[in-house]
Formats: C-alpha cells, structure tokens, sequence
C-alpha cells in the first residue's frame, strides 16, 4: 500500500525505483530528441478537469502535472501532454525540462529537483522522448503560458493505480497495442500515456516494465 502523502518518504521511495531501474536509450537514427517532465507536487486542491469528476479529495497528497496543449500549436494541439519539448542544441534532457517547466507552466527548479529517469521513447511523429521525473514542492502557483497551455492539471498519484489501468486498443498497422491511461473520465493516449503507465510501474510500484514497444493513436502520428 503506497501512502501518497506529498512528502521525504514517498521522495525516497521514487528516488529508491529510479535509482536501481536499468533505464534504455535509444540512437536517434535522424529523429528529434525531446525531453518531457514527470513532475510530483503536492495537490493543493481537489482534482478538477472540467467535465471530469473526481470521486475522492486529494488535497495535500502528491500529484503530477498534465497539460492540455494548446489549440493553435502546429503538433499534438489540443492533446494531453506532459510539460516538455525539442531539447536545443547541446542541451541534456534535465537541462530541456526545467526549462520547458519554466516556460510552460511557470514553475523554476533548480538541477537537484531532478531525481531520474525512465526508458527514452520513439514517436510515430519523429521523436525521441526522453522522459524526466522531477520533484516539485509545496505552495505552488502555476501559470500556463497561452501560446503553448490550453491549462494545467494536478493528477493524483493515486488516479494512475485504477483498476482499469492501463486500456488497450488494438489497430491493423501495428503488432502492439495502443496504450491508454484512464483519468477521471478522460483517456490520455500514449505517447504521455505509455510513460505515465512506466512511471506508475517503475517509480511507485518498482516493478521493471518496458512500454517502448506500445503504439500510439492514429492522432499522434502526425
């Protein structure tokens, strides 16, 4: 049984998963290197995605951060994301999601906030996702930049060990299934489906559960 308090103890046991996970690289082989932010902080509030209830108050446990992009970006608009992004030139994926945090919702963290790291992951779209856990804080505030954030969500911890997650949809073009994680009564795709499935098993559970092989929906091929 996970406490989800949003404290040492549940850094420690992150930290503790992250730390012996034999985590997998991949060549680029032309693609683009992007790097997207896992971040924990402590839920402030109950849940709210409008139309999306929630059953239970959170306030005070740990939470995630999941972003709706916004509906004027070129790729992915509209689609639930995780705070990230192209990794610039010479830049290192912990470098790339503490800026993309700063940049998209607000929040500043310094190096030392980045605790880890899960198996990097090929987009149909033409990227590599290397996909970054970072520890946040209390009393936060933030703001969604317009030009990237439709809006900012706190996800429980809690809402990612669902009886009926992960989902799974077959398509004809693939051998793998399309990986889906139930939130409230939303569905958030892979890939940001696929690496809050391997965070789930790896960093709270400390399990060693591979998702580089899951497709994604036909959306997300574009």
């Amino acid at each position: 049984m996970i406490d989800y308090a949003f404290d040492e103890k549940l850094l420690n046991r992150i930290r503790a998963n992250l730390n012996r996970f034999s985590k997998r690289k991949q060549a680029n082989n032309g693609l683009k290197e992007a790097a997207v932010a896992i971040t924990i902080v402590e839920n402030q509030q109950e849940p709210s995605i409008p139309g999306i209830p929630f059953s239970e108050p959170w306030t005070g446990h740990a939470a995630m951060i999941l972003t709706r992009r916004a509906s004027n970006l070129r790729n992915h608009a509209g689609q639930w994301a995780l705070p990230g992004g192209h990794m610039e030139d010479g830049e290192s994926p912990e470098a790339a999601v503490l800026r993309e945090l700063e940049e998209e919702v607000g929040l500043t963290l310094g190096h030392n906030r980045v605790i880890g790291r899960l198996d990097d992951y090929s987009t149909r779209s033409g990227f590599i996702i290397k996909p970054m856990v970072v520890w946040g804080d209390t009393d936060l505030e933030l703001t969604a930049n317009p030009d990237e954030v439709a809006s900012i969500h706190r996800i429980p911890l809690a809402e990612l060990l669902r009886d009926d997650a992960p989902m799974f949809q077959e398509i004809p073009e693939s051998e793998h299934p399309v990986l889906f994680m139930p939130i409230g009564n939303s569905m958030v795709a892979a890939p940001t489906a696929a690496i809050m499935y391997q965070f789930r098993e790896v960093a709270l559970l400390g399990n060693d559960v591979r998702v580089a092989h899951y497709e994604q929906p036909y959306f997300a091929w574009q």
